[in-house]
């Protein structure tokens, strides 16, 4: 057990700024996104000494690992503890709030000057509570917190969003918390099905307990469907491109680079973990799900007007396929799927932020109204290139390592599935370039008459991510060996192993 408590304080710091800014005399307020920053740098500092501690040669299932006795008549424990997933996440999570803060610096208007701090510090409180539902080893303080980053997500849709912000912020509560309520029916059924006792919730007893096979498919249900939802997988996802098109283009980024994630973690750390029969039971289901989300959410961007929505849409596609790599079940596709993750993060930023500096300055978000802006704003063209180049996984981004690691995951097991699956990589690149093409190419260069190219804190906000995408994409290495003895830890404890090698007919006509 870690002596220092690296993943309580890395999880307290920015609540800590948070109740800072809350609490500012009126003569400070104008210093409150200051210091929103400055507490999500030292977060990501503390984070990154953090994650120095970490040892991927370790035999231990759990590293930087927390235990208190909570609520000890119910089972509940204060337990944290990262593997190699769970600690990639939370990089990602801690490298884009700061991001988005910078990207969300001048959101208000002056007028609203007085409710930055009210802004700022949801954002805060979101960034405790992602760290937190990765960091989680306890059943129900998952549970916790994974319902708790809805509060901040609704106040900041709701309060901060677009002319629907209401309708989309109550249509994403309220589809979380069916989610939500089914799981939890799910915890408490899992906690009674376990070995119970005072720490009874601790994944590290839960894992490996023998389930009647009916139970065990009703439990996996419920956790299922509110990772579905939250993934969002198809048919369960229509939420996410009203939650999308009526946020900041900062709320976006969290909500669908980061919240999403927590759908497709929680499926590989409970689903698969807790209930291995009763997945194998599930995967030609969520298999055929996953290929229409591939596919239905990128015909679906394709032909989309508003720019926000694509984005979501594209997401849903790429979501499809973490989908995917998960219930493929091999080592290869795992290690896709994680580090899809990690990269869809990163693009979905650049895509959502980027977009939100041109909705900025046309005053509009529907794509007609652009045109011919390559030609006015060079630099903000390049980066809007970049950033899609990397939402259709471009061979040298980061994107393309973990969708080639997914499909080639796949078709170790499931062939055609693969085969089927990789047309959304033609879609792909439809929907982005033909995006790039209708916004900055043609001819009305009119539309961005007088529009100031990148300003230098806009150049502050796209440089860290066209650096993680390219670093990523030529040097996975360190994120793959992060993820990689995870992924073998938990295959081998659901006792899955990677298909034999298919001997090829060129190999066997030189006989």
């Amino acid at each position: 057990m870690n002596q220092f408590p690296w993943l309580t304080v890395i999880g307290l710091i920015p609540l800590v700024g948070a109740v800072v800014l809350w609490l500012l005399p009126a003569s400070l307020i104008d210093r409150a996104k200051h210091i929103a920053l400055g507490a999500s740098v030292v977060t990501l500092i503390f984070a990154v000494a953090g994650a120095l501690q970490f040892s991927t040669a370790s035999k231990d299932k759990f590293q930087l690992v927390e235990e208190h006795s909570w609520i000890p008549q119910f089972g509940v424990s204060y337990a944290l503890g990262v593997d190699g997933i769970a600690l990639s996440l939370i990089l990602m999570s801690v490298i884009l709030v700061p991001v988005c803060l910078l990207a969300a610096w001048n959101d208000l208007p002056a007028e609203e000057a007085h409710r930055e701090r009210h802004y700022f510090a949801l954002m805060l409180v979101l960034e405790t509570f992602m760290v937190g539902v990765f960091a989680a080893t306890d059943v129900f303080l998952f549970y916790v917190f994974f319902e708790a980053m809805l509060v901040p997500v609704y106040f900041l849709i709701g309060q901060f969003g677009g002319p629907r912000r209401q309708y989309a912020a109550v249509k994403f509560l309220l589809f979380s918390l069916a989610g939500g309520l089914i799981m939890l029916a799910a915890v408490i059924a899992l906690y009674v099905q376990g070995p119970g006792g005072a720490d009874g919730f601790l994944l590290t007893k839960l894992a490996g307990i023998q389930l009647a096979p009916g139970t065990e498919k009703w439990i996996f249900l419920g956790f299922f469907i509110a990772f579905a939802v939250k993934a969002p997988m198809v048919p369960v996802h229509t939420w996410l491109p009203d939650a999308a098109a009526e946020s900041r283009p900062a709320t976006a980024t969290l909500l669908v680079g980061v919240l999403d994630k927590v759908g497709t973690y929680g499926m590989i750390r409970f689903c698969l973990e807790l209930f291995p029969g009763a997945s194998q039971w599930a995967t030609p289901v969520v298999l055929v799900l996953a290929l229409v989300s591939v596919l239905y959410g990128a015909l679906l961007a394709i032909g989309q007007t508003d720019l926000m929505r694509l984005i979501a849409f594209t997401s849903i596609s790429h979501f499809g396929f973490i989908v995917l790599g998960i219930f493929a079940m091999t080592s290869t596709s795992w290690a896709g799927s994680s580090f899809y993750m990690i990269n869809h993060g990163f693009s979905t930023a650049g895509l959502f932020l980027v977009a939100g500096m041109l909705i900025s300055r046309r005053g509009s978000k529907r794509i007609p109204d652009f045109g011919g802006w390559q030609r006015v704003v060079p630099g903000l063209a390049g980066v809007w290139l970049i950033a899609g180049l990397s939402g259709l996984a471009l061979p040298g981004l980061g994107s393309f390592v973990s969708e080639f690691l997914v499909l080639a995951g796949t078709y170790q097991r499931y062939q055609v599935v693969a085969i089927i699956a990789t047309t959304g990589i033609i879609l792909a690149a439809l929907y982005i370039l033909l995006m790039y093409q209708r916004t900055m190419t043609g001819a009305k260069p009119e539309s961005a008459a007088g529009t100031p190219d990148l300003s230098l804190r806009e150049k502050w906000v796209v440089a860290p991510l066209i650096a993680l995408f390219i670093v990523l994409g030529f040097y996975p290495k360190p994120v793959l060996d992060m993820v990689t003895p995870a992924v073998t830890t938990i295959l081998t404890s659901i006792q899955v192993s990677d298909p034999a090698p298919v001997v090829g007919a060129a190999e066997g006509s030189t006989k």
